[in-house]
């Protein structure tokens, strides 16, 4: 095989047992496709003896063009009911699964904690598992890749959207084994399936697979961009730019205060493995700092596979604080008590160890036995 069979392939070619003389509901969005591009919502319409009876979208919704963060209303699709998981509720309700016999997902993850796609699945999980309704994975590759782990484990005490079960913030899991993993490791209890993929290995990145990247949410639009995104979407939680409304969002950070030959040749001398930083301006049309140039840094990744995404975020953080103390900030909480860099952290512990002045180095070798232990933990629930 020249390419990795997804796990709606083998669906189709396989396990029609799983949905056949069923009412099926499907939790997706573009990503969702097979190999030939063709979606699954699509491939269940045509099929005998099956009936879509509704679609779910996550965050950005079924058709995945809504922004981060925007609610999304439910509407009906060619007499299909389309719900929303990122609106009015996030989880599947008692009313929508009733009329249904099993539950699909399938969505491309990313391969970090506060990608709100792992959440969607954990919650959906809980719902079925309440609802008396199977639960089906139809498994994709983790695109950065499933042997590397990093950061730490998210505090209960901080669980939100973006951190809702306790996992490294870099899990190393497709999301069928992190179904495995979330139903097995926290009592989940739902009737759970996962249909396989053929040819993934844990070595690999999405550009081995030989499949077409879709991008699963607006600001994912390479698998690049997944790279880079466990250790730069934390800049979100502070008031530079994470590259949001650029052509390269999360490959370029920068704000008006910064200045950009400065910041590239501090973070090159830091010697990073896999990563070149280059100066670079840029002009957001949206997010912070629209309509303002902003000095700042692109990521290039020379080895993916030596790239330590979360360290690599942070030594950002920790740079442009040092050198522009008067322009550097957290964002503060808009509600509640919580800084939106801690939400991200899933603790306020790493925060809290750079405003004392604690290197990256202190803080990511603190780690070490957290990242152990998941390791020995996920073990039971690897597929590959």
């Amino acid at each position: 095989m020249d390419r990795v069979r997804l796990g709606n392939e083998a669906l189709f070619q396989d396990r029609l047992d799983l949905v056949q003389g069923k009412r099926v509901g499907l939790i997706t969005n573009p990503s969702g496709v097979d190999a030939s591009l063709v979606l699954t919502a699509d491939r269940l319409v045509e099929a005998d003896g099956i009936v879509l009876g509704a679609l779910f979208g996550p965050e950005h919704g079924v058709w995945g063009e809504m922004p981060e963060g925007a609610a999304v209303s439910s509407f009906p699709e060619r007499e299909i009911p389309v719900y929303s998981l990122y609106g009015d509720t996030r989880r599947p309700t008692e009313a929508m699964l009733a009329p249904l016999d099993v539950i699909l997902f399938d969505l491309q993850d990313v391969g970090a904690r506060f990608y709100t796609f792992i959440s969607t699945l954990g919650y959906a999980l809980e719902a079925c598992a309440a609802g008396g309704v199977p639960c089906v994975v139809l498994d994709r590759p983790n695109p950065i890749g499933g042997e590397a782990l990093e950061g730490n484990l998210s505090d209960p005490a901080f669980r939100s959207f973006v951190g809702a079960y306790p996992i490294l913030l870099r899990h190393g899991m497709t999301v069928g084994e992190l179904a495995g993993f979330l139903n097995g490791e926290f009592n989940l209890g739902a009737d759970l399936s996962v249909v396989r993929m053929a040819g993934w290995q844990r070595c690999m990145g999405f550009s081995e697979t030989g499949l077409f990247w879709v991008p699963p949410s607006p600001n994912m639009p390479t698998p690049e961009t997944a790279w880079v995104y466990p250790g730069t979407c934390l800049v979100e939680g502070t008031n530079v730019s994470e590259g949001r409304g650029t052509a390269r969002p999360f490959e370029q950070v920068g704000a008006p205060f910064i200045a950009s030959p400065e910041l590239a040749a501090a973070l090159n001398d830091r010697g990073l493995p896999g990563v070149r930083f280059r100066a670079t301006t840029f002009v957001p049309v949206a997010g912070k700092y629209r309509g303002e140039r902003c000095g700042g840094v692109q990521l290039h990744l020379t080895d993916s596979k030596r790239f330590e995404a979360v360290r690599t975020g942070l030594e950002v953080i920790v740079t442009i604080r040092t050198l522009y103390p008067h322009g550097f900030a957290w964002r503060t909480p808009s509600s509640g008590r919580v800084y939106p860099f801690d939400r991200l952290m899933g603790t306020d512990a790493v925060r809290k160890a750079i405003e004392g002045g604690a290197s990256v180095g202190e803080i990511v070798d603190g780690w070490e036995g957290e990242i152990v232990g998941f390791g020995e933990r996920r073990w039971a629930y690897l597929l590959y």
